[in-house]
């Protein structure tokens, strides 16, 4: 503990002083809570008029002449020490040689109950000495917090003008404030730490749980929290719905210097990151024209400036994945990408598409896909394993597969299966009523089975025999009811056009038919 930090150890080891402990058997941690003040007293209560984090002096002038321990009569000290604790009052000194020769006996053991320190102060120490003391301790601590704070903010400054001013202001910040510090992208990726792995899993884990609510809360916001016996203090980077990121402080409430030059650090990682903003863009405009060029039968083109700028594309055969994820949440998604594509160096190129981020991996690694639609709650459609010669097909396969499939990660193999017809639309389902319709307002007004025998004959390949014994009547008897189908629909069922468009219309309002 610095000497002249305001506490009643610093203050009980100043020579001129001359205080002394009344009891060694003290709780040494009492010793170091800081003095606020130092006031004194003669009143029987002076409660009400002190406040927590005082030094109490007093010359005992309020108890009674005599010995307590001979009188029998404790409870004026016990009851005089309960109220000074139960106030905050961290010390009580006592001036002897002014009422009395020294410390009553019954007072020591007050104090030594409610664990209050109790020191002498004697009489040739002027009680105001000792307030005096404790109020220069108190400027100097001021003095060398304002001091720091300077000091802490060029230091951090000098920093962010490095290569990696970002990583540096953290470290330098980490190095000021003696404690833990990590910046989080928006991503909730731990991007930059110092010291590094100064975090054990279980904690890194739940910071990083609680950084990604933060983000995606999307507001500005500063907060403190506990990880186990691990304390932190979050702090946003970045605009209101647009953040760009998380730094988290191994420690708790910091005092007014603390938040000064943390403030100071928020305030330049969030203006270097606005600049790096700027890339960004022009990075994401670039892998969308490279996209672009991709879907236009152009690979060479893509895989010159892929090379040069992030390694080479996957090599084929390559799936195509496509999010569903909206133009507001792609910022985030794309930062985490950039740190993935730099990781798996030709096993992911990405892009934005005209309708949806566009992801290119390998056909036999679908990791990078699979964990992109788990942490952002996102829906991906993958196409069939190709060649980047038929990339425009594999992302329409991508696309189809997104916008039907219902799970996270949907291949456009399981859509295929369920048929063209599965794919009609609500429009094309209502173009299916409306064909279908005379059918069924004949059937309903003549009692007639129309409806009825044209899907049943369909079904059958348009065999009589086989439709007369699946309705259970004469063949001769189909043949008539198709006839009067031809009547009212006004269509030629000899027509192989015309049989598969009402095949289809019957398939549209009834897929399990």
């Amino acid at each position: 503990m610095d000497a002249d930090a305001p506490t009643l150890r610093a203050l009980l080891a100043r020579r001129d002083l001359r205080l002394s402990l009344a009891d060694d058997d003290v709780d040494q941690a009492a010793l170091d809570r800081s003095i606020r003040w130092v006031h004194s007293s003669d009143l029987v209560d002076p409660t009400p008029f002190l406040s927590e984090g005082l030094v109490l002096l007093t010359t005992g002038t309020q108890f009674p002449l005599g010995d307590a321990d001979e009188a029998g009569d404790a409870d004026p000290f016990r009851s005089y020490v309960h109220r000074l604790a139960a106030r905050g009052v961290v010390g009580l000194g006592f001036g002897t040689e002014v009422a009395r020769a020294g410390i009553p006996s019954a007072l020591v053991d007050a104090c030594r109950a409610e664990r209050m320190p109790l020191f002498e102060v004697p009489y040739r120490t002027p009680f105001i000495a000792v307030a005096r003391a404790n109020a220069e301790a108190i400027a100097a601590e001021a003095y060398a917090r304002r001091s720091w704070a300077l000091a802490a903010q060029r230091a951090i400054a000098l920093a962010a003008l490095r290569p990696d001013g970002l990583g540096a202001t953290v470290t330098e910040l980490a190095k000021q404030l003696g404690t833990w510090v990590g910046m989080f992208d928006a991503a909730g990726e731990l991007a930059r730490e110092h010291p590094v792995g100064g975090l054990d899993v279980t904690t890194a884990a739940g910071l990083q749980r609680e950084v990604t609510g933060v983000l995606h809360r999307g507001a500005r916001a500063g907060s403190s929290l506990r990880i186990g016996e691990t304390a932190f203090t979050l702090q946003t980077l970045g605009r209101g719905g647009h953040l760009r990121g998380v730094i988290a402080i191994g420690a708790g409430d910091l005092d007014q210097e603390g938040r000064v030059v943390v403030t100071a650090v928020i305030a330049m990682a969030g203006l270097a990151l606005e600049q790096q903003q700027g890339l960004s863009r022009a990075r994401g405009a670039l892998r969308a024209g490279l996209v672009q060029s991709l879907l236009a039968g152009d690979p060479a083109l893509a895989r010159r400036a892929s090379r040069e700028l992030w390694g080479p594309l996957p090599s084929a055969p390559v799936v195509v994945a496509m999010t569903d994820a909206a133009a507001a949440r792609v910022d985030g998604i794309t930062e985490l990408l950039e740190l993935w594509a730099d990781e798996r160096r030709g096993a992911l190129f990405f892009g934005r598409g005209d309708d949806g981020l566009v992801l290119v991996v390998p056909a036999d690694d679908l990791s990078a896909v699979e964990e992109l639609a788990a942490r952002f709650d996102v829906r991906l459609g993958v196409s069939d394993p190709t060649g980047y010669d038929a990339f425009a097909a594999a992302a329409g396969q991508a696309r189809v597969a997104r916008d039907r499939g219902a799970g996270a990660v949907t291949a456009f193999a399981d859509v295929a299966r369920s048929g063209v017809l599965s794919a009609l639309t609500d429009e094309a389902r209502a173009l299916a009523r409306a064909e279908l319709a005379p059918l069924r307002e004949h059937d309903a007004a003549q009692g007639t089975r129309l409806l009825e025998t044209l899907q049943v004959w369909l079904d059958e390949d348009c065999s009589h025999e086989a439709s007369a014994q699946s309705l259970g009547v004469h063949r001769h008897t189909v043949r008539t009811r198709l006839a009067l189908v031809e009547r009212v629909l006004g269509r030629d069922l000899s027509s192989f056009a015309t049989r598969a468009e009402l095949w289809a219309a019957l398939r549209a309002l009834d897929p399990s038919a």
